[in-house]
């Protein structure tokens, strides 16, 4: 075999460390991986050798392995498609941590290369040695694997099928993250201890020849007949509602089919897509505030549920269904983790909605009344109409007016990446609904404020299309070495810091009632500003203290291609007095 599928001639190969390393990259393209993350070092210099010399791989290196970690999971989540992180051994494998953590809950594909000392210099005082490397990330991943060190004993069909197992592992049931462990003795580099590794090869010869991956493996869909009893359940309902969480565009088609056979509203999460771009009649985008009407709350008693895309943001939600528990909960996810916090569910269906919807909808249903759907929008529109009214009596920028403003002026066929805590939630609550196609994303596996940037920055090279990142101070600087990744991307990231000078969430909950150690132990309060942090990193900077001024600076960072920063400043306390007016004027509206 003269030519390796390992983008490099067999001849070429100078030793057992670039060769497998040259498989496992050659077998993860093969695999649809297309996207590299790498950190640098000495242990894993030849996986990276493996990349850098393979034409069809596409390599993102940055300094510090937990922000690159991060950026893979939001090229990952961009994609659909598995990205792997390659990282030396040590405590670098540790900082990849927090990512593997949130690509587990979010159920997103990475795999993670891990270079390791060899076994003999385990639990022996070794440099960058952790003893416990292999399987470090313990449940959290989908499949865990330690591989020996290169060795012409073994046979090289041993290191395709171990990494098409792994891949198996993050994309079929529940998906997620796998990691397999890459021991190394030296040569690290490009050092001659080989001359031809011709017969070794032998047992690859229609691998190296067939272009596809060594293993293959079919998928699944649901039939008519395993779904008799959700169709029983569905045609039993007096009355029922579609939850919509986080969808893909063919997932959002599908859900908007099922609800005009049915005649049930979709209350959409903010990450569903349905949201923002509310092209429906049947899609209720303030539903959330609508919750807040105890007359309707008590009125309205759906007796069928069904669930699609995994959780909700919405807490309102959640108390609704568990104070009135529905006779039907029909969960439709494409993994069987349980994901059901209030024990509600009755019917699990493993697939995709496209495929769920395909399936039941060759069963018969008779379309409810429009009554409940006419009365929802008006409420809806009753909501919408006192949110503008709030937002259009002042010109003074707070934390409402900037997320309503961003909704505005975001452009279509964009991204819009939220933070956790309060970003996304009052998007979800003050957004408008205008019908731009808007894909919304966030990291709502674990919804830590670590990575956020790093992940965002990684969305937008994965999608190719501009974002526009709405995140709270605290969030910014947990993840400040992450900007350096936005100026080199091909597409410009917008980042609007919500500087509220600490933790604006814990001010809304209980802890901050009569706590004199509030200020110090929740409010965790700063002086900083974002100026300097732009500038260092060769972005352009605004600050907005007007809607004007706000919609200036956003426009014309749309307008030039050019990342940039915006912040808002804001008063934690002046922040919960305003939330909290206008809840009450809505509560009023909706009564």
């Amino acid at each position: 075999m003269d030519e390796g599928a390992a983008g490099m001639k067999v001849k070429n190969i100078p030793n057992l460390n670039i060769l497998w390393s040259s498989l496992l990259i050659e077998e993860l393209i093969r695999n649809g991986v297309e996207y590299f993350c790498l950190s640098s070092g000495s242990r894993c210099a030849p996986l990276a050798l493996a990349v850098a010399q393979n034409p069809k791989a596409k390599a993102f290196v940055h300094f510090d392995e937990r922000a690159m970690a991060f950026h893979a999971l939001g090229y990952a989540s961009a994609t659909g498609k598995p990205v792997v992180i390659i990282t030396t051994s040590g405590t670098a494998v540790a900082n990849v941590f927090p990512a593997v953590i949130e690509a587990s809950k979010k159920k997103l594909p990475l795999i993670i290369l891990t270079a390791d000392r060899p076994p003999e210099l385990r639990f022996t005082g070794a440099h960058q040695t952790i003893d416990y490397q292999p399987g470090i990330f313990g449940a959290f991943v989908r499949w865990s694997g330690d591989l020996p060190c290169p060795a012409q004993e073994i046979s090289p069909a041993f290191v395709l099928t171990t990494i098409d197992q792994a891949l198996r592992k993050t994309g079929t049931d529940v998906k997620g993250p796998a990691h397999l462990n890459c021991a190394f003795r030296e040569p690290l580099g490009t050092q001659r201890t080989h001359k031809d590794f011709s017969a070794y090869l032998k047992p690859l010869a229609v691998w190296a020849k067939s272009g596809q991956p060594f293993t293959r493996y079919a998928a699944a869909k649901p039939s008519v007949e395993s779904l008799n009893e959700v169709a029983d359940a569905l045609r039993g309902a007096k009355s029922g509602v579609i939850a919509a969480g986080k969808l893909g565009a063919e997932d959002r088609k599908a859900v908007v089919v099922l609800s005009e056979k049915l005649g049930w509203p979709i209350f959409p999460d903010v990450t569903s897509g349905l949201r923002l771009s509310a092209h429906h009649k049947n899609i209720i985008p303030h539903f959330d505030q609508i919750l807040l009407n105890g007359k309707f709350v008590k009125s309205f008693k759906p007796d069928c549920v069904i669930q699609f895309g995994g959780r909700m943001t919405s807490k309102r939600l959640g108390q609704w269904l568990e104070s009135s528990p529905p006779q039907s909960y029909i969960m439709v996810l494409n993994h069987s983790l349980r994901n059901d916090p209030s024990h509600q569910v009755t019917h699990r269906v493993q697939a995709s909605a496209k495929d769920f919807v395909n399936a039941i909808l060759k069963n018969k249903f008779k379309s409810a009344s429009s009554a409940l759907i006419n009365h929802l929008r008006r409420l809806n529109a009753a909501v919408e109409d006192r949110i503008e009214q709030y937002f259009n009596q002042d010109s003074t920028l707070n934390e409402i007016r900037a997320v309503r403003l961003i909704s505005q002026l975001v452009p279509a066929v964009t991204n819009l990446f939220l933070g956790n805590s309060m970003p996304i939630r009052d998007v979800e609550m003050f957004a408008v609904a205008d019908r731009k196609d808007v894909n919304v994303t966030a990291n709502r596996g674990a919804s830590g404020i670590d990575g956020n940037i790093a992940s965002a920055a990684g969305y937008c090279a994965g999608s190719a299309k501009l974002t526009t990142v709405v995140i709270g101070d605290l969030a910014f600087l947990h993840d400040l070495n992450a900007l350096s990744m936005i100026k080199d991307l091909s597409y410009p990231v917008i980042l609007v810091v919500m500087n509220n000078r600490g933790g604006g969430i814990f001010s809304f909950l209980p802890v901050a009632e009569n706590n004199p150690h509030f200020e110090k132990f929740w409010g965790t309060p700063h002086d900083y500003n974002f100026s300097n942090a732009a500038a260092q990193f060769g972005l352009r900077y605004a600050s907005a203290a007007t809607t004007d001024e706000f919609t200036s600076a956003y426009c014309s960072a749309v307008q030039s291609g050019h990342s940039m920063v915006i912040e808002v400043q804001s008063d934690r306390q002046e922040n919960v007095k305003e939330h909290r007016k206008l809840q009450e004027r809505i509560k009023k509206v909706l009564n």
